[in-house]
């Protein structure tokens, strides 16, 4: 199961990268929720609806950890960004921890967190 969620995570990474909504809608749970490094919580709408004006550039994860739980997976990395919001160019380096569930339709994203690592 590890490597499973190994791949969907790198398939999380690719939607992302390449601002494939249809792909994200998939791979998120209908009560996805998003903790950004400020706080702030976006459920699935709201996040997909960020690609409107957000797309990145390169998004690089490394250091991944895949922790398996039965039905649950953890998966926690550093990622490395460089995007573009409302025409602001952005890098940033975050650590994230990201909860995948066993869903009936399969498994899914149910929740990611993000935190600013200083200096990185």
């Amino acid at each position: 199961m590890t490597t499973h969620i190994h791949r969907l995570h790198q398939a999380f990474d690719a939607a992302e990268l390449g601002a494939d909504t249809g792909a994200l809608d998939v791979l998120l749970a209908d009560d996805f929720r998003s903790i950004g490094e400020r706080g702030h919580v976006l459920d699935k709408a709201r996040w997909l609806g960020q690609f409107a004006d957000f797309s990145y550039t390169s998004l690089v994860s490394s250091d991944v950890e895949v922790c398996s739980y039965g039905h649950a997976a953890i998966v926690r990395c550093v990622q490395r960004s460089l995007s573009t919001w409302h025409g602001q160019r952005m890098a940033l380096t975050v650590r994230a921890g990201q909860t995948w569930v066993e869903t009936p339709a399969g498994w899914r994203l149910a929740g990611i967190q993000f935190s600013t690592l200083d200096g990185a």
